[in-house]
């Protein structure tokens, strides 16, 4: 009887210690499933972070900057602005920008699509999208469409739709505005500026 009790005894810890023994692995595997998944949810985000930076470096690295001043032309006579010129070249670090010019009119609104930069116009009674500008290349470069660094290129926006063309109201003397001059690559340069009391033929616009 003895023996048969010991025996007993001695199997219910064979099978305790059995069950202990799978409640381990189960816990051991468990914590494994989620050290994996945070591991692999830290990747992913260091991984998406990198991809964030590297994009916003390369829009930054890509934008124009200004070379000189803004100068509006007065070229009617008439005491408001109807052309400003703006001298621009790739920001530091930068990547060459595709300047091709509007093609298919000569004033006005750009309607055409052979051109990947676009120039709108906002003041505080108008904004006008997609003006008509020309380029011409300034000094050191080549002959193509391509802003290139080291080059500068001395844009000539037409303000035909600001100045009356479309019964809009005119650039005229002490007005605000801003002109966004926007690359298919890289950050949107903004110039805010206001026209002087009184408009010369050629005006230094600050």
């Amino acid at each position: 009887m003895l023996n048969r009790i010991w025996k007993s005894l001695r199997d219910q810890r064979g099978i305790t210690g059995l069950e202990t023994a799978i409640i381990l692995i189960a816990f051991v595997v468990v914590a494994a499933v989620f050290a994996y998944t945070a591991l692999s949810a830290g990747i992913f985000s260091a991984q998406k972070g990198s991809e964030t930076i590297y994009s916003g470096l390369k829009q930054a690295a890509g934008a124009m900057q200004i070379k000189g001043g803004v100068i509006g032309s007065d070229t009617g006579a008439d005491n408001d602005i109807d052309t400003i010129k703006v001298v621009v070249s790739v920001g530091v670090g930068g990547e060459a920008i595709d300047m091709t010019p509007p093609a298919g009119e000569s004033t006005g609104i750009a309607t055409g699509t052979s051109h990947k930069t676009i120039i709108n116009y906002i003041d505080k009674s108008q904004r006008k999208n997609n003006l008509y500008w020309t380029k011409s290349l300034l000094g050191f470069g080549d002959s193509d469409n391509l802003l290139e660094p080291g080059e500068e290129m001395e844009l000539s926006v037409d303000l035909e739709a600001i100045s009356g063309a479309t019964g809009s109201d005119p650039l005229v003397k002490d007005t605000e505005f801003t002109l966004e001059i926007v690359p298919m690559q890289g950050g949107a340069l903004v110039i805010t500026r206001t026209t002087p009391l009184y408009i010369d033929t050629l005006v230094n616009l600050r």
